[in-house]
């Protein structure tokens, strides 16, 4: 019985932590344009293919976990699920392209490091100097 709430307890504050885990929005930081998130959200959502600036940007996303969720909820204010749906019926109708996926934050870095086009998002305890930090949430 012991064992069996310990374990209880262990998963709810699992739950917990990953609940509360920040996001951050990371560009190249070469980058100058003055992003927030209703220009992050329309990147992501394929509303817009620029920066204010008028540079191209390159949405990169995380094929699947905690910090796509997080990001999904957080900044596009969707769940997973729902924007899953939406890209089917924009790729269906032929009306857009989703992001490119990578499998990790690490990847989402290493692209965006290499590419001054590049917008992602990563968990924000995964930041480095690499890449510039436009805002968290």
């Amino acid at each position: 019985m012991l064992k069996r709430t310990l374990a209880s307890i262990l998963l709810t504050s699992a739950v917990s932590v990953s609940a509360f885990a920040e996001v951050a929005v990371i560009v190249h930081p070469g980058n100058s344009a003055a992003i927030d998130a209703d220009a992050v959200e329309r990147i992501f959502l394929g509303k817009k293919s620029q920066f204010p600036d008028g540079a191209e940007a390159l949405p990169i996303n995380i094929e699947s976990g905690g910090a796509v969720d997080e990001f999904n909820n957080k900044v596009l204010g969707r769940s997973t699920a729902q924007v899953k749906s939406f890209w089917s019926k924009q790729i269906f109708t032929g009306k857009g392209t989703p992001p490119k996926e990578v499998a990790s934050d690490a990847s989402v870095i290493d692209l965006i490091k290499n590419n001054k086009n590049a917008i992602g998002y990563v968990d924000a305890a995964n930041v480095t100097g690499d890449v510039k930090v436009v805002f968290t949430k």
